[in-house]
């Protein structure tokens, strides 16, 4: 008996003494590891992420879009919005209408189409406009509100007349021709403004650059 009380006591010794002697390291890793209880706490798991074309590299409005241009890129499902894509190919050679900063996704509405028109009022639709004065085109960018007024005669052989077709309309897209792209059916020459007019508006600036010169002229709202 004294011999195991006295093995016993010997053990709890050397037990006293390590625990003594490393006491810092234990608190240490007693330390580390609530840290890391904590942490895990505060994170939790990682969010569930969905796959979402998105740009590799800064890109300028009026870009038509290549494989070399777009990537598939993780977001997490609480920051998805409707208008994403999950296929390069669904966007592979459209153009931006607006320009995409690296690691943006593709929206549906940052292509020139019909994507312009979500959110307009019900009859809202895209009217391509051709400006007398090509310069008018760099000076407008999509989102500005513009009157469009038709002049017509010379004010020689026919009197000089100006009237006001629609008024504070949103302009959806530009191209200067130096992009490489174009509105889908018009022609490649540039110089083309895209607006987005109701019926009525829309049905007075049908042809209109046939009928005189379109002049388009900035405003603030109605």
């Amino acid at each position: 008996m004294d011999h195991t009380r006295h093995q016993g006591a010997t053990l709890r010794y050397r037990l006293r003494r390590a625990l003594h002697r490393h006491r810092r390291l234990l608190a240490c890793l007693l330390f580390c590891a609530a840290a890391g209880v904590a942490v895990e706490a505060v994170v939790g798991d990682e969010p569930a992420s969905t796959p979402v074309v998105g740009a590799v590299r800064d890109l300028a409005s009026g870009t038509v879009l290549s494989e070399a241009d777009l990537a598939i890129l993780d977001f997490p499902e609480g920051t998805l919005v409707e208008g994403m894509f999950d296929d390069a190919g669904q966007v592979v050679g459209q153009q931006l209408a607006t320009p995409l900063g690296r690691g943006s996704p593709v929206y549906e509405t940052a292509l020139v189409g019909e994507g312009l028109l979500t959110g307009t009022p019900p009859g809202t639709v895209a009217v391509p406009l051709r400006p007398a004065d090509p310069a008018t085109v760099q000076l407008l960018t999509p989102g500005q509100l513009v009157d469009v007024v038709l002049s017509t005669g010379d004010s020689y052989d026919a009197t000089a007349e100006s009237a006001v077709l629609a008024r504070a309309v949103a302009v959806l897209w530009t191209d200067t021709g130096a992009s490489g792209g174009t509105w889908p059916g018009a022609d490649p020459d540039g110089g083309l403004v895209v607006v987005a007019a109701g019926a009525a508006d829309a049905a007075a600036l049908a042809g209109s650059s046939s009928s005189g010169e379109v002049h388009l002229v900035l405003t603030s709202g109605p």
